[in-house]
Formats: C-alpha cells, sequence, structure tokens
C-alpha cells in the first residue's frame, strides 16, 4: 500500500475511527458467537464496515471519498434489509433499482482495490467484467455463449456466485478474526517479545544479528501473514542493529525481505491463504497447517544456512552482550505471545475448536493482557491507548484485506460463469503436453508474472482457479497443487522487477534496490525449489498422516537444500560449487 500515514485523519478525528474499528472487531466476534447469520446479512455487512476505511481513512477524507462511502454502504445496506426477497430470486435481479444497485456494487468494489493497493487488481476484475458482457463477441473458443445481463449482475451481486461468495466469506469468518487477533497482539508487548526471544536464541551465534532478523521474522510473520508489514516492522529493530555491526547494507536489506516474505508460508494465518485452501479444497484447517509446517521450516532453515554461508564473504558479527535482553525480560515478555498463542492452538488442536472460535478465546486473552506493561504492572492509562490502537489497527487491515478478496471475488466469479477458467487450463494441458512438470513450470511462470500485479492471497486465488484443475488432472493431489500455486503467488516478493519486500528493505538501509534483490534471491532459493521438492516428495506434506515419512523427506530435501544454497553463496572454487548445487538438487528432487 502506498499511502503514508499522514494521509490518515489527524488526531482529533481518531476517536470516530476508534469507534469505528471498535465495531468491527465487535462485529466479527459477535459473527463467531451468534453462529448461524444469513450469507446475504453477513457478509454485505463486513463490506460496509470495510468501506469507510478504504474511502477516508487510508488515504484521507474527501469528497470523493464521501460520495464512495454514501454509495457503498447504501447498496450494501439494501442487499443485507431486503436478504430474504433476493434469495428467492434464484440469481436474477429485476427492477432498475436492483440493476443501479448491482452496478454500484461492482463499481464501488472495484473503486476500493484500486484506493487500497492501486491499479492491477481492479484492472484485471474490470477486463474480466468487459469479458463477461461482452465475451460473446470474440469469435473461436476463448469466445462464450453469452449471458443475459439480469442474470450476470444478479449471480454477481445478488447470489453468493461473486462478491458474497466463497472467498468473502473466508475473509468475513476466519481472516477477519485472525487479522483482529494480531491486531491485539501488536498492540502490546507481543513484538518486543518476539525480538526478546529471538536475541536472546539467536544473539550470540555467528552472524547473530542476522539471525535475529530471521527468528523475529518467522515469530512475527505467523501473525501478521504480510511481507511488507513485517519488514516494517522487525526491520525498524533488525536492520539498524546489523548496519551498527558492519553488515553491508545490500545484506542487510536482503536477510530482512527474505526473513520477512517467509510469514506468509508461516503457519498459522500465512497471510490468509491457509483459510482460503479449507474453503477450495475441502481440507480441514488443522489439515493444512501441519501438511504447510516442514516446507515452512525449511524455507527458513535455507534462509539460516545462507546467511552462514554469507559469513565466508563478509565478517558477520553476534549481538554484543549489552544488546541481548536479560533472561527475566525474555521470560515476562515472551508471555505475551505464549499465553495467546497456547489458548489459540490448545483450543485448535486439544479441544478441536473451529479456528474462529479458538481466535476468537485468544482475542480475549491478548486484550486482558494489554491491561499490563512489559513489567507485568497493572497500567490503566496505556491499556486505553493501546485498545484504540488494536482497534486502529484491525479496522484497518481488515478493510484493505476485505477490498482484495472482494476484488478477487469478481475475478474467480467471472472465471465460473463464462468457463474461461476450463478454458485456460485447457490451453495449460495442451502445452504441457500433458507432462506434469512442465504443467507445473508454466503455472510457476504465471504466478510471478499475476504476483507482480497484484497481492498473494488474490494472485493464489486467480492462479489456483484457472492452473489447479490442470495441476490435478496430471495426478497431482489437490492440497499439493493448492500449496504449489501459493508458494509461487508469493514469487515477486523478492524477484524483480516487482518486489516488494526489496523495495521496503532497500529504502530503509539506503541501498540501491537491484543489489539488495539480487542477495534476496541468493538467500531466498527456498522459495524457488521447495515447491518443486513439494512435488517430487508428496511425503514431505504427510506429516499428520505418515510423520515418519514427512521427517525423512524433511531431512532429505534440508540437506539438498543447504548444499544448493552453500553452494550458490559461499566462497570455494566455482567446480565444487557447481558440484554442491547439482548434488543438493539430486537429493531434494529424488521421490520419497
Amino acid at each position: 500500500m502506498e499511502d503514508s500515514a499522514d494521509a490518515r485523519p489527524a488526531i482529533g478525528a481518531r476517536p470516530v475511527w476508534i469507534v469505528l474499528g471498535a465495531a468491527t472487531i465487535a462485529f466479527h466476534l459477535w459473527l463467531v458467537a451468534s453462529g448461524l447469520v444469513p450469507n446475504l446479512v453477513a457478509r454485505p455487512l463486513h463490506m460496509a464496515l470495510a468501506i469507510p476505511w478504504v474511502a477516508l481513512y487510508v488515504r484521507g477524507p474527501s469528497i470523493s471519498g464521501a460520495i464512495l462511502t454514501a454509495v457503498g454502504v447504501a447498496a450494501c445496506l439494501y442487499i443485507a434489509i431486503n436478504h430474504a426477497s433476493l434469495g428467492d430470486q434464484y440469481g436474477m435481479v429485476f427492477g432498475i433499482t436492483q440493476k443501479v444497485v448491482a452496478f454500484a456494487l461492482l463499481g464501488v468494489t472495484l473503486e476500493l482495490a484500486r484506493r487500497a493497493i492501486g491499479w492491477p487488481l481492479p484492472l484485471v476484475a474490470l477486463i474480466a467484467l468487459l469479458y463477461a458482457f461482452f465475451g460473446e463477441m470474440i469469435p473461436g473458443r476463448f469466445g462464450h455463449a453469452g449471458i443475459p445481463d439480469a442474470s450476470l449482475l444478479g449471480t454477481l451481486t445478488i447470489a453468493e456466485g461473486g462478491l458474497w461468495g466463497q472467498l468473502t466469506g473466508i475473509s468475513v469468518n476466519v481472516v477477519a478474526v485472525f487479522v483482529i487477533f494480531g491486531a491485539v497482539l501488536n498492540a502490546g508487548e507481543a513484538g518486543a517479545g518476539f525480538m526478546n526471544v529471538a536475541a536472546a536464541a539467536a544473539g550470540r551465534l555467528k552472524a547473530g544479528a542476522a539471525k535475529v532478523s530471521v527468528l523475529s521474522s518467522a515469530l512475527f510473520g505467523s501473525i501478521s501473514g504480510s511481507a511488507s508489514a513485517n519488514v516494517a516492522s522487525t526491520g525498524a529493530v533488525t536492520l539498524p542493529a546489523m548496519r551498527k555491526l558492519g553488515y553491508p547494507r545490500h545484506l542487510a536489506g536482503a536477510v530482512e525481505a527474505v526473513a520477512s516474505s517467509g510469514g506468509q508460508i508461516m503457519p498459522p494465518l500465512m497471510g490468509a491463504g491457509a483459510f482460503v485452501m479449507v474453503e477450495l479444497t475441502g481440507t480441514p484447517y488443522n489439515a493444512i497447517v501441519l501438511a504447510a509446517l516442514p516446507a515452512a521450516f525449511l524455507y527458513f532453515f535455507a534462509v539460516w544456512i545462507g546467511i552462514d554461508a554469507f559469513a565466508t564473504r563478509h565478517p558477520l558479527k553476534g549481538l554484543p552482550p549489552e544488546a541481548r535482553p536479560a533472561g527475566r525480560t525474555v521470560l515476562v515478555t515472551s508471555l505475551f505471545f505464549l499465553v495467546p498463542f497456547s489458548i489459540l492452538l490448545g483450543a485448535m488442536f486439544g479441544l478441536g475448536y473451529t479456528p474462529q472460535y479458538a481466535a476468537a478465546m485468544a482475542i480475549m486473552a491478548g486484550a486482558a493482557l494489554l491491561l499490563l506493561n512489559g513489567q507485568l504492572r497493572f497500567s490503566l492509562r496505556h491499556a486505553g491507548s493501546r485498545l484504540a490502537r488494536a482497534a486502529l489497527v484491525a479496522g484497518e487491515q481488515v478493510a484493505i484485506i476485505a477490498a482484495i478478496i472482494l476484488c478477487a471475488s469478481l475475478v474467480v466469479g467471472v472465471l465460473g460463469m463464462t468457463g474461461l477458467g476450463v478454458k485456460v487450463t485447457s490451453l495449460i494441458l495442451s502445452g504441457a503436453g500433458g507432462v506434469l512438470w512442465p504443467a507445473l513450470l508454466l503455472t510457476a511462470l504465471a504466478c510471478l508474472i499475476l504476483g507482480m500485479e497484484v497481492p498473494t492471497t488474490a494472485a493464489y486465488v486467480i492462479c489456483v482457479a484457472v492452473a489447479g484443475p490442470a495441476l490435478i488432472d496430471l495426478g497431482l493431489e489437490p492440497l499439493h497443487a493448492h500449496l504449489f500455486v501459493f508458494w509461487y503467488a508469493l514469487l515477486s516478493t523478492i524477484t524483480p522487477p516487482v518486489c516488494g519486500a526489496v523495495f521496503i528493505a532497500a529504502g530503509m538501509v539506503e541501498e540501491k534496490w537491484l543489489k539488495v534483490a539480487g542477495a534476496a534471491m541468493a538467500l531466498g532459493v527456498g522459495l524457488y525449489l521447495i515447491p518443486l521438492a513439494m512435488v517430487a516428495n508428496p511425503a514431505l506434506l504427510a506429516l499428520q498422516t505418515a510423520p515418519l515419512l514427512a521427517l525423512l523427506a524433511l531431512l532429505k530435501s534440508g540437506a539438498g537444500l543447504a548444499a544448493v544454497s552453500w553452494g550458490i553463496i559461499a566462497r570455494g572454487r566455482l567446480f565444487l560449487r557447481a558440484g554442491l548445487v547439482a548434488g543438493g538438487l539430486a537429493i531434494m528432487l529424488w521421490p520419497v
């Protein structure tokens, strides 16, 4: 997101936004507690709560933002109030009023996405909409038979095949609750707890300052699910520490960018990807988390080995004793994330509660901890400011994710209605000659290109809608196909020409972004290879069903990845390094 904090409303206007943020939190927790709320009530109200944040808060108040808010909220309320009668129309709109509401919702959705993340995603959605309306004019196999306007508008705006479909349901019911959980944790001492645990665990090691960045980013990323947010938050601490110890600027920036990118593949949040997979694959959330965990471990392991390899090129120091936290400080501050996390994981895996219900319990625990400071002393004054910060952050982040998912829902809806998804799937199959590995490479390229333009979750959703069926037809298990696509949708965070995490880190260390990107791609080699290892070694994803085989695949793939990472980065004779890379690839891609 490009907007600066300076565009946000002045401090005097903040009480209104704090109240709206609190309303956002209360609404989504109420949905968890209340159970059965009609989708055509919950989902439009979710959008209605998101609109003011994107239209008036992120970029500051404006006349156009006020008009957008009034039109969008009115259209959403129309759907929610009339949900019973609209549900009986079987995806058709009737009369001028409903057509106006339908077009208003489409326009507001596109504009919300544009204001939240820029032009690329709404342009993709606009092209999809134009295809839906006028695709019958396209000759040949990529045209479609035509869809009546009343049916097209109705399916997209009053039925559950577009704006109010599966993806929006995920945003409403699960993602928003976990975003609130992250906002509550980060409003207190949890962030300091992450940094202190990482500094105590890795600070004294060779290249310790860089390894602190890896551990803290893995911990923070597990709840933020955003590479950019991770770089900005943990990087504010780790980058100055690395620079102070003499780390090269490009390397410091690369370490933070690569480590922060891992937050989107690190359970439990995975940048909302885990929850989308639950709906799209029908796989239980617990199974997805356990399947994704070994690959996430491999990613951070490869980064760790890469840092050691860079230490053969540069004198990378650990943190000095005075920069490492005392044991009591580590213990006390770690409680601020250990208690909520323990409740979250215990409720999900021990008691069998749904992810959203477990997250709601963890939110309550995290909110209670906001009453305490870093010395475990009660502080009502500080608690008020922390709760206000949690409300502001939760309201804004829920709204931005909603804007992205609503817009992506339009694209997915059009793909399904027009049959375009099936046509692209057949194109991939024919282009790959009916062979899995060429299809995987074509899919990876498509993910990289699309990921340059739209956020990871949206890129994953769109890519898996068109490429997922092709990979499954060629013999890949559905969860394997989804994880493969999701990982490669993340490539653009560190891969030029559009590498968001690298740009932010390069700006923070005041280095040319291309130098940072080069080091980041070497450090982040796991991001390119681990998805291939998941396909070559299906046991890597079988931690729940075949733990011993999964461990064997993890050890084998880890050994190969370590060899590749060391061979690419470390000093040494070229033929030895080339041998390491070749041997590592052979080990990692040898099936288990």
